[in-house]
């Protein structure tokens, strides 16, 4: 009971000074806000961050074709037409020597022009194995995945993407209508969602407008090695295979499994002509280094709540000068060193709680105008709130501690002759 006796003596007294105690609590509801905000705008980048990795698959491992430098690339003659890149022996030595992995696809991309009647459009042909849909899951929105009897068959068989689909498909045409992909005529079996796009190391490993077609068709209509040069024979690049995905049993694995099939490509290619990326080492590097961006965000919003505090001490201080013929009184009546102490840390606190609500509101309000007006994805936790008010709490405890601690060792008569 004497504590909310002391908090309510506490609220009038600050109620007598309305413009000086709002000005004194003015840091702690910045501080709070902006802990809560920051936090908020943190978690949200970890979120997006995380959810593309996670539609990766924490369980796959790509290995992708890259052009190796010009002091790595054998002699003059062997520059001017090389085969470089992924080929698919490796494929074949990653299968036959990893039991833990449950499968690996291979891919080659190949540009070309996609016809519809008289739609045209430049799509991006990708020859793969039926396991492709299974590693990089996209929903099915029409018809039918590519089967093993087409690998089999090496079928004329494409499956379009939702975004190539609708530039190629009339209203009247989908799945079954013919397509033309350079110079061969596939079907169109079915049409996936595409999630399209890269960004840095979350590259994903489709875009709009791909059409797939079984791997053995792409070998046999256009080829075991795509050019990549200028179309002269004496001055062309020449891959074999661009991406090779292999899904790991176990997340526990993945990282050994990365390590051995590095050293197994370091062994075959005498060029650094290809990239290993692990999703799950992504996952864990993006982690942590939310963790530090975390605590780097929230020691710069704590400098506010440090700011706050000394504001709510200066106040206070002022506030024993002012009323120290008050206290002065109430000691000459008898009331103890104690209860002069909790009730000036009672006012500083009724000051840091209510600067911490008001913080809280705006905090939780400025993330929302965060994500509405430049479209970046924030996150308020339950977490972020209670720290920002325990804080705030902790703000008007501490620096409420030696205000209170001043008037309670005023002496009594000197007190009663201030003026």
């Amino acid at each position: 009971m004497n504590l909310f006796r002391d908090l309510r003596l506490g609220l009038k007294n600050l109620m007598l000074h309305k413009l000086r105690s709002l000005l004194a609590i003015l840091g702690v509801v910045f501080g709070v806000a902006s802990v809560i905000a920051m936090l908020a705008i943190g978690e949200g980048a970890k979120g997006e961050v995380l959810e593309r990795i996670h539609r990766l698959g924490s369980r796959l491992i790509f290995m992708d074709t890259t052009k190796p430098a010009d002091g790595e690339r054998g002699d003059t003659t062997r520059a001017r037409m090389s085969v470089y890149g992924l080929k698919y022996s490796d494929a074949q030595r990653m299968s036959a020597s990893f039991a833990a992995l449950t499968r690996v696809v291979p891919v080659k991309f190949m540009r070309k022009t996609g016809r519809v009647l008289e739609r045209v459009l430049e799509v991006r042909a990708v020859g793969t194995t039926p396991g492709w849909f299974e590693l990089v899951k996209r929903p099915l929105l029409a018809g039918r995945a590519l089967s093993t009897l087409d690998e089999e068959q090496a079928a004329n068989v494409a499956v379009l993407t939702e975004q190539g689909a609708r530039r190629l498909l009339t209203g009247g045409e989908g799945v079954g209508s013919a397509l033309r992909i350079g110079t061969e005529v596939f079907t169109v079996t079915g049409i996936v969602q595409s999630a399209g796009g890269s960004k840095g190391d979350l590259k994903t490993p489709d875009q709009d407008t791909d059409a797939y077609i079984p791997l053995s068709s792409a070998r046999r209509r256009f080829g075991d090695i795509m050019s990549r040069g200028s179309g002269r024979t004496q001055d062309s690049e020449l891959v074999e295979l661009h991406q090779i995905i292999a899904e790991v049993d176990a997340e526990n694995n993945v990282e050994a499994v990365a390590a051995g099939l590095g050293h197994l490509l370091k062994t075959a290619h005498r060029d650094s002509d290809y990239e290993v990326r692990v999703p799950l080492a992504l996952l864990r590097q993006a982690e942590e280094t939310q963790r530090t961006f975390n605590i780097v965000l929230g020691s710069i919003a704590g400098v506010s709540l440090l700011v706050g505090g000394i504001g709510i001490m200066n106040i206070m201080l002022a506030s024993v000068t002012e009323r120290t013929r008050e206290i002065g009184i109430r000691r000459a009546i008898g009331a103890t060193r104690t209860q002069i102490v909790r009730q000036f840390l009672a006012e500083t606190v009724a000051l840091s709680g209510l600067g911490g609500i008001l913080g809280v509101g705006l905090g939780m309000l400025i993330p929302g105008l965060v994500t509405q007006f430049s479209k970046m994805p924030t996150q308020i936790t339950p977490g972020s709130v209670a720290l920002a008010f325990g804080i705030s709490a902790g703000v008007g405890i501490v620096f409420g501690l030696y205000p209170a601690a001043r008037a309670a060792a005023l002496d009594p008569i000197a007190a009663l002759r201030h003026d």
